[in-house]
This record gives C-alpha cells, structure tokens and sequence, in this order.
C-alpha cells in the first residue's frame, strides 16, 4: 500500500504534522510518502491519500484547494483522509477546535474516509520569513498565542487508525 500524505502550510506546523503521519504509517508497514500539495500534479501508483492544511482566518489554504481540484478524478476513486491545523492556544482544559466549512465540503466532494482537526504552532520567529502581509503579522504578533498545541498522542492515533482502515494484505506484518 502506497499513501501520499499532502500538506500545504505557510509556517510549516502543518508539514511537522503530515512528517508525523507519514513516520507513524511507515512504522506499521505502510509505505508513506510526504509532499509539498502543490507540487503533486499526478497521484500515479498512490493508493491512499491523507490531505492536510494550515487554517488561518477559518480558510484552508490554497494550495490545498487546487490539490484537489487538479486531482479530483484520481481522488475520488481512492481513500482519503482530511486534516488541517492552525488554530493555536488553549480555551480552557477541553480545547477542541472546530472544522472550517472548506474541509466539511471537501470531505464530502471526495467522500473522505474521516477527517480531523489538530491544533497548530507558532514560533513568532517564523511570522517574518513567512508570505504574510502587514496586517497579519501585526495580528499573529500581538493576538495569537506563541507555542506547540499539536497534540502528538491524537496525531499518532489518527495515523494508526488510517493503517487500521487499510487493506491488511498490503502492509506489512
């Protein structure tokens, strides 16, 4: 079994995720690879897809979008799993971030096989390098809390539910 598992991301806590997914896949014997979505143009031998975007403003990115419509047809015709991350902090004991209308969509467009909503990172050292212009990094500097919310536990569940759900005659024993 082949997956592909596609990120996009602006400061790169959507490709640590996708990193993690892809590591938690290999290990039980699938062979996972990790790409930037935008420079997938043909899904070829790809079995699986697990698809995943940074959120900002309650928006996917995209390149995300246009992943999908430049592969809808081999998509559809495949498993596909969902994510995205981005938002950052902790409301409360119970933080539980909502899924934006985008992903909801495109789950149902592509009939994904589930889908998940992870929190992100920010290290404010990144807002400079990153395409963002004055007004969002006026906001992510002064109003979006700095620090790693990925939860690696849930992270590494989802993973070994997406090898669960595959095919046991292609992964390995």
């Amino acid at each position: 079994m082949k997956v592909l598992v596609a990120y996009a991301t602006r400061l790169g806590s959507t490709r640590g995720i996708a990193d993690r997914i892809a590591d938690r896949l290999t290990s039980r014997g699938i062979d996972a690879t990790v790409a930037e979505a935008q420079s997938v143009d043909d899904l070829g031998p790809v079995d699986g897809v697990v698809l995943g975007s940074a959120v900002y403003a309650g928006q996917l990115l995209d390149a995300a979008i246009e992943f999908v419509h430049r592969n809808r047809e081999s998509l559809t015709v495949r498993p596909v799993w969902l994510f995205c991350s981005g938002p950052v902090g902790r409301l409360g004991t119970s933080f539980e971030p909502t899924a934006p209308s985008a992903i909801r969509d495109l789950a149902r467009l592509l009939n994904a096989r589930d889908t998940r909503v992870f929190a992100g990172a920010l290290d404010r050292r990144t807002i400079d390098r990153a395409a963002f212009g004055f007004g969002e990094r006026f906001i992510a500097k002064r109003f979006v809390p700095e620090g790693d919310y990925r939860n690696w536990d849930a992270i590494d569940a989802w993973a070994d539910e997406i090898a669960d759900a595959l095919p046991r005659a292609t992964t390995a024993a």
